[in-house]
């Protein structure tokens, strides 16, 4: 039984508390699902399970936390570590060998456990998560999908009684994720295994979950209830429920098989039908050369090759989503337009000059290139801080961004008083200095109120949000994006499918690297799929998706040979005749 009793944290120097009197009752054996906006204290939740939270972060702590009997603040992650078994967001940052076997042993030879129970400890966690086959293979040379399993077993190589998982499949792609939901539920199944995990695409775990804890961020009151009662409640939904909610179908569904139900019997009875293109889709117009032009690309890795002979092309004003398995060479072609990689065959050349010869930093006054880990790209003091180095090493003069940005949100404030709320472009007259442009940005991303705020204090998603600032507050004429939405809400999402048409509006040429099929579905003009280095599909969102069983989103699955990817797609071309 997990038990928390007006549980308040306060990290290290803030001024307001992660966590605001929680109090919940968990019950034994079953899977459940923490959502909640970006920055409501999710991780730091999970972390009070193990006793991370205070022993390693520090900070003030205040009400009690109770896991199978124990006080994690005051026992100690070490002896919690034999109930809770926890996995981190990036997997790889809780490797501590190289090799597959070792790393599941790691924790039992740490426990001081005699070599024969350890060795069959080892082979049951092997059968138990299907990595039998992968034991001897060092672990960089795995998936995502196999790091992630890798991880699981490590933790439960103790035998906990609870697996806590903090966005299990954020870096996994649709197949890999579904492999390691299995893995979860058939460990919680045969097992009785109390398996708790936050995450944000709640499109992929809603049909897996027992229940649901909702942790919100505006003070309200938190819920747990099963799942169709916290969907009912929030507006924190993936499109499938989304949908059901607008034309009101009950019960609500949580899984394509049960929509299904539904949309069939709907398009019947209404016999609607398809009213052209999607509204916001749009016919891409290419005017003029490639922004970003790739020709015969290579590279290879320790005699292996994996990018073999791409070809691509980005154009200014348009987004382009590129997708694939975990391995594929997504991430390492978005570098090698960067910079970062040098090919050892091909040509990359960005608005009309070829990167051979250029240095990165070069490169990247033209291209702005955001990495799937945002922490690389985080070295200042505060948030504001953060973007004005980006633009001294850009050699832009900056001001005191803290006394414009006073300025600034006043004038917003009057603007907002004389003429009701507006957007500001980040050319418009109150933000033509570079200080302004920093608090424009900050605004936009929903980071004003953390502009003072150290980088690597704040949540993954709210890090994201900045690293994203970063790299876009020289307005590149390119942005590379390696999977943006990690860490990121539903709402976070929108804004940022917001900015990204905005700046596409504006010209700028934009490549996105993701697993998110409902981001490729809001934002793609165009979408190109790649596998073992090749790209193997490219054209119209609507032709490359809608038929894929595995990069399908959940409109497209559920309205299928309509062209519909989204819940505006299906909303706004629905012309029903009573």
């Amino acid at each position: 039984m997990i038990h928390f009793e007006h549980l308040t944290y306060t990290y290290p120097g803030a001024t307001t508390p992660a966590l605001k009197d929680v109090s919940l009752d968990l019950p034994d054996g079953q899977l459940i699902l923490l959502i909640g906006p970006s920055g409501a204290g999710k991780s730091t939740l999970l972390r009070c399970l193990n006793g991370l939270v205070p022993h390693f972060s520090g900070g003030v702590v205040s009400g009690a936390v109770r896991v199978n009997g124990y006080d994690p603040v005051a026992a100690t992650p070490r002896l919690l570590s034999r109930h809770v078994g926890f996995v981190f967001q990036d997997p790889e940052a809780q490797f501590v060998t190289d090799r597959v076997e070792d790393e599941i042993a790691f924790a039992l030879e740490n426990a001081a456990m005699p070599p024969q129970e350890m060795r069959v400890r080892v082979e049951e966690t092997l059968d138990l998560l299907d990595l039998t086959p992968l034991r001897d293979r060092p672990l960089k040379t795995l998936s995502g999908g196999e790091r992630q399993r890798v991880a699981i077993a490590a933790a439960l190589a103790l035998r906990p009684s609870i697996l806590v998982l903090d966005e299990p499949t954020s870096q996994l792609d649709p197949k890999s994720a579904e492999d390691v939901l299995n893995s979860l539920v058939r460990l919680n199944h045969d097992l009785g295994l109390t398996v708790i995990l936050a995450e944000h695409r709640l499109e992929r775990v809603l049909p897996y979950v027992d229940s649901i804890i909702y942790l919100p961020d505006d003070g309200g009151p938190i819920l747990f209830d099963d799942a169709r009662g916290v969907m009912k409640q929030v507006d924190l939904t993936p499109p499938l429920v989304s949908i059901g909610k607008a034309f009101g179908w009950q019960p609500l569904p949580l899984s394509i098989k049960e929509g299904l139900r539904f949309s069939r019997s709907w398009l019947a009875k209404h016999r609607c039908s398809v009213d052209g293109q999607p509204r916001h889709r749009r016919l891409f117009v290419r005017s003029s050369a490639p922004y970003v032009r790739a020709r015969s690309v290579k590279v290879r890795y320790r005699d292996q090759e994996v990018l073999r002979g791409v070809n691509l092309d980005l154009w200014s004003g348009e987004i382009v989503v590129l997708m694939g398995r975990n391995g594929a060479g997504k991430t390492t072609l978005l570098r090698s337009l960067a910079g970062l990689v040098r090919p050892h065959a091909g040509d990359i050349c960005i608005d009309g000059t070829p990167n051979a010869g250029r240095d990165v930093a070069d490169i990247c006054r033209q291209v702005g290139y955001l990495p799937q880990d945002p922490n690389t790209l985080l070295f200042a003091d505060s948030v504001g801080e953060e973007l004005a180095v980006t633009l001294r090493n850009h050699g832009v003069e900056v001001g005191d961004w803290r006394l414009e940005i006073g300025d600034w949100e006043r004038e917003r404030e009057k603007e907002r008083a004389g003429a009701g709320e507006t957007r500001v472009n980040l050319q418009s007259p109150i933000s033509q200095s570079p200080s302004r442009s920093i608090a424009a940005l900050l605004h936009k991303l929903g980071l004003f109120d953390k502009a003072e705020a150290y980088p690597r204090d704040l949540s993954v998603g709210e890090r994201q949000r900045v690293a994203l600032a970063a790299v876009t507050v020289t307005r590149p004429g390119a942005l590379l994006l390696d999977e943006p939405t990690r860490g990121l809400d539903y709402a976070a999402k929108r804004e940022l499918e917001r900015l990204l048409h905005e700046w596409r509006n504006d010209g700028m040429a934009i490549l996105v690297v993701t697993h998110d099929v409902e981001l490729a579905a809001a934002i793609a003009d165009r979408v190109i799929l790649m596998s073992q280095g090749e790209i193997i599909a490219e054209g119209e969102p609507a032709e490359v998706m809608a038929t894929s069983p595995l990069f399908a989103p959940q409109i497209a699955k559920l309205f299928p040979e309509t062209g519909w990817l989204t819940v505006n797609d299906a909303l706004g071309a629905m012309t029903c005749q009573d």
